[in-house]
C-alpha cells in the first residue's frame, strides 16, 4: 500500500505513485553531492585492506571504435563539480518549489480544463500532478515555453493567510476538487496561500523565491511525464505527473544532465540484457528474477565470499523453509502490521500456510529448540534466505524492487553487556565484505527511540549507547536520526556510495526488544533464573538481487577480473587452431579460471565481440602459438601483453585474482 507523507510545504501532501516508479527510484539519496567525477574502471582501482577501492584519478572506460586490436584510448579526467542539495542550499529549494507552481500555472494557461493536485520539490527538482488529458514530449516543450514567459514577467510571489471558510469558498469558485480534499486534510489554521502575481494561486506553506524572475530559465528543464494514482491509491484517478529538474545556474544543470546520462549508460536493466546476466520473465510473473548462467556465476562468487567471511567471524549457517504455518506470522506480528506486503495464504490439508516475508521467526525457532545457558552467548546464525513480498506491479523496478529476493540475513542472540562488542563485530564484518566489492565510502545513520516503542527505558538507553559507542570505536562519522528507530529497538543504517556518488541503502543493524517477548525466548543466567536475551537483526548486502544491481551500475557491467563471469576468452585466428584452443580452455578451467572459446568469425570481429561483452582477457591463438604452446594475450585494460606460455598465462591470472587486480 502506498504511504502518504506530510509535507510542510507545497500542497501539504506527497503521495507515492503506485502506477509508475519515480525517476531513479533505486537509491535513497536521489542525487549525490559529487555526481560529476571521472568514473572508475577496474584497472584504476587501488588496493585498500585487500579490496579494490575507486581512486580519485579514475576515468570512464572507452570502448574501441575503430581497430579493435589497438589499445583502448583513455579520456582526460573531468573536473569535479559539487552539486548543491535542498538541504545545503535554501535558495535551491525555493527555486524548485517555485518552479512547481510556475509549471502548474503554465499548464492551466495552456490546458484550462486541467485540475491541479500537488506540486512539491524533490531531491533533484520538482513535480506536479494534474488531472487532465495524456501529455507527450511535444506538450512538455509547450509548457516549458509558457514557463519561460511567466519567468520573464518577473511576477511576485505573495503569501496570504485566510480562514478555512474563505479557502473553501475560493476553491469552490474555481472548481478544484482535489484542492478541496487537500484542504480537508490540513489540520492547522490559518490556511496559507501563495499567489503568482494576480493570476494564479495555490494552497501552500512555502517557501518560494520573491519573484519568478529569480528563476534562471536556462537552469531548469522538464524531464518526463508519468502516470500516478491520486494519493497513491490504484482505485483513485490516474493523474499526469510532470517531472522537472531545477538548479541555481546553467553549469549545475549541465553537470546534472551529464550525471543523468552516465547513470543511464550504467542502467543495470540494459546492461543485464546486453551481457545476458538476468531477466524477469512475464510468463512467470513480474518481480521474479531469473539468474542466467553469467549472472549466476557472479552470485555464486558473492555467496561463497559471504559464507567464508561469516564462518571466519563465528557465525553458524542455516537453511530454513520458504513457507510456514500462518500461526507463526501471527506470533511474530507480521499478520497484524505487514499483511499488505504478504501473499495470500495457502490452504494445505485444512491448515493455512504462508510464504515467508522475513527470516527472523525461523531463526528464533532454531534458537528455541533447546534451553540455553548464559555461557552459550553470543549465538550468531546467518542465512541467505529467500523471501517473498507483494509489491504493486507499477512499483517494480529491475533488480531494485522485486517480489522474490534473497536476504543476507543474520541474527545475534547475546547478553546486555555483549551488545557493544557484537555491534562492533558487525561493523568490522560489514566493512570487510563491502571492501571486497569496491565500496569504501559510507553514509551512516544512528536512529533512536521513537515516541511509540516497546521495551523499558533502561534497555533502550543501554542499547543506544552500545550502538553509539561501537560506531565511535570504529571511527566512523555518523548522523543521529532522533526518534527514527523502529518501534522494537534502535538501529544503524548504512548507505554505500557508488562510482557516481549515489548512495544506496544497504547494511542495517537493528536491536530488537519485540520478537524475544513475542516468542518468549529465554536463557538461564548464573543464578539459574530465566532471562530474556537481546536479539540483533543485521544484513550487510541487504538482498543479493539489489546488491547485484548496484554492482552492475557501479562497474557499468565492467566487472573486475576476480568477479567477471568470464575471465578469459580464447580466440583462434582460424578454425584450424580449435583443437589447441580446447586444450588451453581445459587447462584454464582445471586451474579455476572461468574461460571459454569463441570462433566462427574473423579475428577483428571476435575481439570486438569480446570487448562488447566486457571480457577482461583475450588469448589469441594462431599457427605460431600452436607451435610454441603459447597464447598472445590482450587485456581489456592493459592492452597488448604479448606472447605468454600457457603456464605463465595461468599463473599471471591466478596472481591477479588473488590480489584482486587487473592483468
Amino acid at each position: 500500500m502506498a504511504t502518504l507523507h506530510f509535507l510542510p510545504s507545497s500542497s501539504r501532501f506527497l503521495s507515492k505513485s503506485t502506477s509508475l516508479p519515480l525517476p531513479n527510484p533505486s537509491f535513497s539519496l536521489h542525487f549525490p553531492l559529487k555526481p560529476l567525477v571521472s568514473f572508475p574502471r577496474p584497472d584504476q582501482l587501488k588496493r585498500i585492506h585487500g579490496a579494490a577501492v575507486a581512486t580519485d584519478s579514475a576515468q570512464p572506460a572507452v570502448e574501441l571504435q575503430n581497430d579493435p586490436v589497438q589499445e583502448t584510448q583513455k579520456q582526460q579526467p573531468t573536473a569535479r563539480l559539487v552539486l548543491p542539495t535542498n538541504d545545503s542550499s535554501d535558495e535551491l529549494l525555493r527555486i524548485r518549489h517555485t518552479c512547481a507552481h510556475v509549471m502548474a500555472m503554465a499548464v492551466q494557461k495552456l490546458y484550462p480544463e486541467a485540475k491541479v493536485t500537488i506540486g512539491p520539490w524533490i531531491d533533484n527538482g520538482f513535480y506536479y500532478d494534474f488531472d487532465m488529458e495524456s501529455l507527450t514530449d511535444k506538450d512538455l516543450k509547450r509548457i516549458k515555453k509558457e514557463m519561460d514567459r511567466i519567468i520573464k514577467r518577473n511576477l511576485p510571489l505573495v503569501r496570504e493567510e485566510v480562514s478555512r471558510d474563505e479557502a473553501q469558498r475560493r476553491i469552490m469558485a474555481i472548481n478544484e476538487p482535489y484542492k478541496m480534499e487537500i484542504l480537508d486534510s490540513i489540520k492547522e489554521d490559518p490556511i496559507t496561500i501563495y499567489h503568482i502575481g494576480n493570476e494564479w494561486w495555490d494552497l501552500c506553506a512555502g517557501p518560494h523565491v520573491e519573484t519568478t524572475g529569480k528563476i534562471n530559465n536556462k537552469a531548469f528543464e522538464l524531464e518526463s511525464v508519468a502516470g500516478a494514482y491520486w494519493r497513491g491509491d490504484e482505485k483513485k484517478p490516474m493523474l499526469q505527473r510532470i517531472y522537472g529538474t531545477a538548479w541555481e545556474n546553467e553549469e549545475q544543470l549541465k553537470a546534472y544532465l551529464h550525471f543523468k546520462e552516465e547513470a543511464k549508460r550504467r542502467d543495470h536493466r540494459r546492461i543485464g540484457q546486453d551481457l545476458d546476466l538476468f531477466s524477469i520473465q512475464e510468463e512467470a510473473g513480474g518481480g521474479l528474477v531469473f539468474w542466467h548462467p553469467k549472472g549466476a556465476i557472479v552470485r555464486h562468487i558473492i555467496e561463497d565470499s559471504w559464507r567464508k567471511t561469516h564462518i571466519e567471524h563465528g557465525y553458524d549457517l542455516l537453511f530454513t523453509p520458504h513457507v510456514a504455518k500462518a500461526d507463526l506470522w501471527k506470533i511474530s506480528g507480521h499478520l497484524d502490521f505487514y499483511k499488505e506486503n504478504m501473499y495470500e495464504q495457502m490452504d494445505i490439508e485444512d491448515e493455512l500456510y504462508q510464504l515467508r516475508p522475513m527470516n527472523c521467526p525461523y531463526h528464533i525457532l532454531v534458537y528455541k529448540r533447546k534451553l540455553h545457558s548464559y555461557r552459550d552467548f553470543p549465538i550468531r546464525v546467518a542465512e541467505l534466505g529467500t523471501v517473498y513480498r507483494y509489491e504493486l506491479s507499477g512499483s517494480l523496478h529491475g533488480l531494485f524492487r522485486v517480489r522474490g529476493f534473497t536476504q543476507d540475513d543474520a541474527h545475534i542472540f547475546c547478553l546486555e553487556d555483549q551488545i557493544k562488542d557484537e555491534i562492533r563485530g558487525v561493523l568490522d564484518l560489514t566493512e570487510e565484505i563491502l571492501l571486497q566489492f569496491g565500496f569504501s565510502k559510507y553514509e551512516v545513520n544512528l536512529s533512536t527511540r521513537p515516541e511509540k516503542a516497546v521495551g523499558d527505558d533502561d534497555i533502550w538507553e543501554k542499547a543506544t549507547i552500545a550502538l553509539r559507542d561501537a560506531l565511535d570505536d570504529k571511527g566512523w562519522s555518523y548522523q543521529i536520526d532522533d526518534g527514527g528507530g523502529a518501534f522494537y529497538g534502535p538501529k544503524i543504517d548504512l548507505k554505500i556510495e557508488d562510482a557516481l556518488g549515489r548512495k544506496w541503502q544497504c547494511s542495517t543493524i537493528q536491536v530488537d526488544f519485540n520478537l524475544p517477548n513475542r516468542f518468549d525466548i529465554t536463557y538461564v543466567d548464573s543464578n539459574t533464573e530465566k532471562r530474556r536475551p537481546i536479539m540483533i537483526h543485521r544484513a550487510v548486502l541487504g538482498s543479493l538481487e539489489r546488491f547485484f544491481g548496484v554492482l552492475i551500475e557501479h562497474y557499468a557491467g565492467d566487472f573486475p577480473l576476480w568477479l567477471a563471469p568470464i575471465q578469459a576468452r580464447v580466440l583462434p585466428v582460424t578454425d584450424t587452431q580449435l583443437g589447441f584452443c580446447s586444450e588451453v580452455i581445459r587447462k584454464l578451467k582445471a586451474n579455476g579460471i572461468r574461460a571459454e572459446v569463441c570462433h566462427g568469425e574473423r579475428l577483428p570481429k571476435l575481439i570486438r565481440n569480446a570487448e562488447k561483452q566486457k571480457i577482461p582477457l583475450m588469448a589469441v591463438v594462431g599457427p605460431k602459438e600452436v607451435e610454441t604452446h603459447s597464447v598472445t594475450v590482450r587485456s581489456r585494460y592493459g592492452g597488448e601483453l604479448g606472447n605468454m606460455r600457457i603456464d605463465e598465462f595461468i599463473s599471471s591470472i591466478q596472481q591477479a585474482i588473488k590480489n584482486r587486480t587487473s592483468l
